[in-house]
């Protein structure tokens, strides 16, 4: 990788992978209780979590509501084209590909150094049809043809932080362009209170998309605590009622807020511009204590 050499440490039966890449120090660290699964932290902070032996296993909270969404925006089973950015350890993907066979998916990760570790550790399965492209998540999602992609994820972070370029409006212009008529766009979020960022991206999205829904912890929801927030929008009615029963039946249940309860959340707030975008806000550090 031209930064340094390797460092391993015994952590139960496996050994963590600790090594620097463009965005600060990675480790991947095995899971005790599943004897192929890793989960990767940047700079102390988790990122993703990946069951070799059984990619359709989420384990991370926010990436469970993913799935859900995944699950919901076609027919279960029917391939789809998907567009990720932010590549992490490649769960999604992972997930599409397990759950969605057949299924030709772009994942956009700028650290080309992360995408090497995670490709050499985590390696993914052959015959996947997963592309992935170094790129920063915009200049990468400017690539992908004009109503191309049935989903687009962004669970973009540097930092812990979302960048300002991937929370305005104009981002939304090229989400939307690269979805089919149908398709659906799905971001996680991390705020805390006063829930001013995460009030700002949901008026962003209804200036660009007719129909949303915003799955969360009610704790988060009420302000009481720093945490994610999965926003869902597309151009045609979301599966609400489906995506609030799967999101109730999680190990940590999440509430699903849409239609005129969550443009009232919103509070007034309006749509963010590239020229007044600023990165979400940094999570305290209790968080990944």
């Amino acid at each position: 990788m031209g930064k340094s050499r390797n460092a391993r440490r015994a952590s139960g039966s496996a050994e963590a992978v600790v090594e620097p890449v463009d965005g600060g120090l990675a480790e991947l660290i095995p899971d005790r209780d599943r004897s192929r699964a890793w989960t990767l932290l940047i700079d102390g902070a988790p990122q993703s979590y990946v069951d070799l032996d059984d990619p359709s296993h989420l384990s991370f909270e926010y990436q469970r509501r993913l799935g859900h969404v995944i699950d919901l925006v076609a027919p279960a089973g029917k391939p789809v084209h998907a567009v990720h950015l932010g590549g992490g350890a490649f769960t999604l993907a992972r997930y599409v590909a397990a759950t969605r066979p057949r299924s030709t998916q772009q994942v956009v990760e700028r650290d080309a150094a992360l995408v090497q570790l995670v490709r050499r550790e985590l390696p993914l399965e052959a015959n996947t049809r997963i592309r992935v492209r170094s790129l920063d998540a915009r200049e990468g999602l400017a690539k992908v043809h004009d109503g191309w992609a049935d989903l687009v994820i962004a669970d973009v972070f540097s930092g812990a932080r979302t960048p300002a370029h991937l929370t305005s409006t104009e981002f939304l212009d090229e989400v939307r362009r690269a979805l089919k008529p149908g398709g659906c766009y799905a971001a996680n979020l991390a705020d805390g209170p006063p829930l001013a960022h995460l009030r700002g991206q949901i008026a962003t999205a209804a200036a660009r998309f007719p129909e949303l829904a915003l799955v969360a912890d009610p704790t988060v929801l009420r302000g009481k605590r720093f945490g994610n927030a999965v926003l869902v929008a597309s151009d045609t009615p979301l599966p609400t009622a489906e995506l609030t029963r799967r999101a109730a039946s999680d190990p940590h249940p999440g509430r699903v807020e849409h239609g005129r309860a969550l443009l009232d959340f919103t509070g007034g707030a309006q749509p963010v511009t590239d020229e007044a975008a600023v990165a979400s806000p940094a999570p305290p550090p209790s968080v990944f204590r």
